[in-house]
């Protein structure tokens, strides 16, 4: 064998060796890739299911936002038309001047702020016209005000995620 042989047989021979190096280096990236795929397609599906878990529980939220409304809105018009027949039962007792009703006088062993206060005073029947009623105290918050009062429906979307 001749020189220029020899040395094209070892150029052959470290190039065939580079390129044996070079594909196993792409084998082992290639098998990565393929791992990291299926990881994805895995991720993917679980929050394929994910979304569709929270889809129906969002549909049932909304089915039971709908059904407490409805339940809201009869308890609430029912407590209206009672309202209406204990304020029209109130008016409509006649007021006689009987002889004046002795109160009960506040426990002396209460602190003041867990003394009852009288629930209703006893308006002279001498008056002809009948005084408006003074503003009661408030019991709730305002927040409320939408739930009971039947103008205060307009201010339900000023409330950050109210809507009509």
């Amino acid at each position: 064998m001749t020189l220029p042989v020899l040395v094209m047989n070892g150029l052959l021979t470290v190039l065939l060796l580079a390129a044996l190096a070079f594909g196993w280096r792409l084998d082992r990236r290639l098998k990565a890739l393929k791992a990291s795929h299926e990881s994805f397609a895995k991720a993917v599906a679980d929050l394929d299911t994910a979304a569709a878990r929270a889809e129906q529980g969002l549909a049932d939220l909304r089915g039971a936002t709908e059904e407490a409304s409805e339940v809201l809105r009869e308890r609430i018009e029912t407590a209206r038309r009672l309202a209406g027949r204990l304020d029209a039962a109130f008016h409509a007792t006649p007021e006689t001047e009987a002889a004046p009703v002795k109160r009960a006088e506040p426990r002396a062993d209460l602190r003041p702020e867990l003394r009852p206060e009288p629930l209703f005073e006893r308006r002279p029947a001498a008056s002809a016209a009948r005084p408006t009623p003074a503003e009661p105290t408030r019991s709730r918050a305002r927040v409320d005000d939408d739930l009971f009062e039947p103008d205060a429906g307009t201010r339900l979307t000023a409330i950050l995620g109210g809507r009509r």
